[in-house]
């Protein structure tokens, strides 16, 4: 009778009917029954075929998306899990499309900024970069130069004096090699792209790829792999803004957040870091515990009239090898709530602070200052210039690993 009731709460009409077929032959299988034998392995197999079926629940899509100025055909994936977790990306930047999750009442709303078209991305060219993976070289390089191996190197400028997440054309701009896949415990897309020699300035040719699994666990994980032929700068990350009360709803200020850095690295006026690693006690960048987002976020301090708000590298604390957790976001309004874990040392908090009204987004959603936040895993800003900081250089006998874990949850 269990089988049954548990049939019953699934609501998928081809389980129902088979816990219902394993339920008849459970009533048939009494002492003495000749056909005994042959009936259990009948059940053995209809549960084997249900457990077949759960592993195989989460579904995998891909659809056509349009096709770029020059003809590129850019395609959407649509990774669904056993939850109704569903998450969309396209292979043009990378770009992760839309992430629905589920508040505490189980009501499930996209909670990341973008657009519902490739056109939105590409007639914008995406300045804020909306869920996007940026690189060569993610977040900023001072006056776009640095030197490497006694050779220096002039890069693009396309953030006042300096460089930021790869140039003018990065990787959050080109159409990846794309291709889903199926396990038992997951779904995911791998997505590829490899950039020549020279490209926006950076030296050797770049073979990269990045993964996105969805398990039923509500996670979604990021895997990014490199190599190169000659050394040059790497720092890949993913560049999405979340909102969890949903996607243009309201800002971010009431979030509360926890970042598990005792430092951070401030910038000068251009944000590029000064070097220094500095403490965050008594100062607004202070994390450790829960906080509101809002609740220092224009206080009277030099750092956050240079970012218009946070716009800042913290230094995390790595107490392991390996991955770690660094992030706890919850969204008290709708219990919804965020942990990330990550290989990376460093996190770039950002608070939608140059979101001014002028971009109209998803379903027609305004955004206005503040309605998204990024939480980019990431090495140092401007770490080929600064020695003090973890290295950036990726060498040809080397191979780049990095992940980052993105975990759903509710708060009751």
């Amino acid at each position: 009778m269990r089988a049954f009731i548990l049939g019953e709460s699934i609501d998928c009409a081809r389980s129902r009917g088979l816990y219902a077929r394993v339920f008849r032959v459970c009533e048939n299988v009494v002492p003495g029954n000749p056909f005994a034998r042959s009936e259990r392995w009948g059940m053995i197999l209809a549960f084997l075929l249900l457990a077949t079926s759960f592993a195989n629940g989460a579904t995998v899509t891909r659809a056509p998306f349009g096709k770029t100025a020059d003809g590129g055909a850019v395609e959407l994936f649509t990774l669904t899990n056993t939850n109704g977790v569903q998450i969309r990306i396209t292979n043009y930047g990378a770009i992760i499309v839309s992430i629905r999750v589920p508040d505490r009442n189980g009501k499930l709303d996209d909670v990341v900024l973008g657009y519902d078209t490739l056109e939105g991305y590409t007639a914008s060219g995406n300045p804020r970069f909306f869920g996007a993976v940026v690189g060569r070289y993610g977040n900023r390089i001072a006056n776009g130069r640095f030197t490497l191996d006694g050779k220096n190197y002039q890069l693009a400028t396309n953030n006042g004096p300096n460089h930021l997440h790869g140039g003018v054309k990065g990787f959050d701009k080109v159409v990846w090699r794309a291709e889903p896949f199926k396990k038992d415990d997951s779904i995911g897309v791998v997505l590829e792209h490899t950039s020549p020699d020279g490209d926006e300035g950076y030296p050797g040719t770049l073979k990269a790829r990045v993964t996105y699994t969805l398990n039923d666990r509500n996670e979604l994980i990021v895997d990014y792999y490199a190599t190169t032929d000659k050394p040059t700068p790497l720092n890949l990350t993913q560049h999405t803004y979340f909102n969890l009360a949903g996607d243009g709803k309201r800002d971010i200020t009431d979030h509360i957040i926890t970042i598990d850095a005792d430092r951070y690295t401030p910038v000068d006026a251009t944000m590029i870091p000064t070097g220094a690693l500095t403490p965050v006690d008594s100062t607004p960048f202070d994390f450790r515990k829960p906080t509101r987002i809002g609740a220092r976020i224009d206080a009277d301090d030099e750092q956050i009239r240079y970012g218009l708000g946070y716009d800042h590298n913290f230094v995390l604390n790595r107490r392991t090898d390996g991955l770690f957790h660094a992030v706890r976001l919850v969204d008290p309004a709708s219990g919804r709530t965020l942990d990330i874990s990550t290989t990376q040392p460093g996190l770039q908090f950002f608070t939608g602070n140059k979101l001014d009204g002028s971009i109209t987004g998803k379903a027609g959603h305004v955004y206005n200052k503040r309605f998204g936040l990024c939480l980019e895993t990431q090495h140092f800003p401007d770490s080929p210039n600064k020695a003090n900081f973890p290295s950036t250089i990726l060498r040809p006998d080397e191979k780049y690993n990095s992940r980052t874990v993105f975990a759903f949850g509710v708060s009751k």
